[in-house]
């Protein structure tokens, strides 16, 4: 009986030294980012790590291993995911904009199997209770709702105050991530090649290759992050 327990005791510490090894190399994403693909992770982790700690001497290695394994596949996928901008439509998703401009996007909402109840819930989550006050809603690949209220429902007092209100020109959305263009947005923008050249080429930027971030803001500026190894 007392060896039945130093056992379990044994295989418990293990279990519990491993998973927090892991765990660490892994990376604070698996708490801060929960993304689908993070959530089944995770899960799958803790069942495996659960599991070892009542098998048995020969299988206690084994699933070890396999948990080893499925933490090193976990941290591959992550470093093509930083390295490899597009791959992470593939692996984590895209946001996607559920309200524009106080009109919801319908089929934006139902490729994403999501209800106007949903949606509800999401903005209240946001104490926001009316689709007419919001500019746009966006839907984060880890299931949050980022929302931008329109420019005179905003916090502050611009409208007691009389104060001229300028309207958004763009939402901020992403141009350039580590190096690469993201064309896709530059289409929906309308905004040319030409153009985010001339704008890199105003700010010293002579090669997409170095900008580590850049987007568009609302006002229609570009906000540009060199990449310091390339400056």
């Amino acid at each position: 009986m007392t060896d039945e327990i130093m056992n379990a005791l044994f295989r418990t510490s293990m279990s519990f030294l491993v998973l927090l090894l892991l765990t660490r190399l892994l990376g604070k994403k698996q708490m801060s980012q929960l993304t689908f693909f993070n959530y089944i992770t995770g899960i799958t982790i803790g069942s495996i790590a659960a599991n070892i700690v009542t098998l048995e001497a020969e299988k206690f290695f084994q699933s070890t291993s396999s948990l080893i394994w499925w933490c090193f596949l976990t941290y591959i996928v992550e470093i093509i995911a930083i390295k490899l901008p597009k791959s992470r439509i593939l692996i984590e998703g895209e946001p996607s904009i559920l309200i524009k401009k106080g009109k919801i996007q319908y089929k934006t909402l139902k490729k994403n199997r999501l209800d106007i109840d949903n949606l509800l819930i999401l903005m209240r989550e946001k104490d926001v209770f009316s689709v007419s006050d919001i500019e746009f809603a966006v839907l984060e690949p880890n299931g949050d709702l980022t929302i931008i209220k329109k420019v005179d429902e905003q916090q502050l007092v611009k409208k007691d105050l009389d104060i001229k209100i300028e309207p958004l020109l763009y939402v901020p959305t992403q141009l350039i991530i580590s190096g690469v263009i993201i064309k896709k947005n530059l289409k929906e923008l309308n905004l040319s090649y030409d153009w985010l050249y001339e704008q890199l080429d105003l700010q010293g930027v002579k090669c997409v290759k170095n900008v580590l971030y850049a987007e568009i803001k609302s006002n229609g500026t570009l906000y540009v992050e060199h990449d310091l190894k390339e400056s």
